[in-house]
């Protein structure tokens, strides 16, 4: 039993090497995409979680957060949701800046993205990195998502301010969005 779980092992870890090395050598965009989803998916089994650390995943999925292309993105945060849960992948994202490229995100035109975002930035949350998590800009953003029609992303915001921030602050962040409406419609003084 322990030589066919050894060898399981042995040939996992290979099989993500093969897909990481693809990913590097390939100058098709169509592979490129086709081997994050994968690795996407990968990072979604804790039994993979090892391997992809050794493999500097979550780095390749960061550099993913900057690219043209929405699909490198969405994979990338999607890659990154899953990696997120473990403490040293999570330890990795905030040293790398990860918070700031997964806060972009939270503008992309594509749910997935986005509602992947949301899950890295809870995921994310720690002492030391939960005043930039809840900065009022991303509280702004939240209470706008929790307005959505789409029922994910309104409940997924609604999770994220009961869950990460306190009552004070989503309070102050809603009374600032509403000076805010005020004063758009407010025309500027004439000389």
């Amino acid at each position: 039993m322990w030589r066919r779980s050894s060898a399981e092992s042995s040939d996992r870890f290979e099989y993500l090497q093969t897909l990481v090395t693809e990913f590097q050598d390939t100058d098709s965009e169509e592979a490129k995409e086709q081997v994050l989803a994968n690795l996407a998916n990968f990072a979604y089994d804790p039994k993979n979680m090892d391997y992809l650390k050794e493999l500097q995943v979550a780095d390749l999925f960061l550099d993913m957060l900057t690219e043209e292309n929405e699909n490198f993105v969405e994979f990338g945060v999607g890659g990154l949701c899953n990696l997120s849960m473990d403490p040293e992948c999570r330890d990795v994202i905030l040293q790398s800046d990860g918070i700031n490229l997964v806060t972009n995100c939270l503008s992309s035109r594509r749910e997935e993205t986005v509602l992947s975002a949301v899950t890295v930035l809870m995921n994310l949350v720690t002492p030391s990195s939960r005043s930039q998590i809840t900065h009022p800009s991303i509280l702004h953003c939240m209470l706008r998502f929790s307005l959505s029609e789409s029922p994910r992303l309104r409940n997924l915001a609604a999770v994220f301010l009961q869950d990460c921030c306190s009552e004070e602050q989503v309070s102050r962040a809603r009374q600032q969005m509403e000076v805010q409406q005020t004063a758009v419609g407010i025309p500027l003084p004439k000389d």
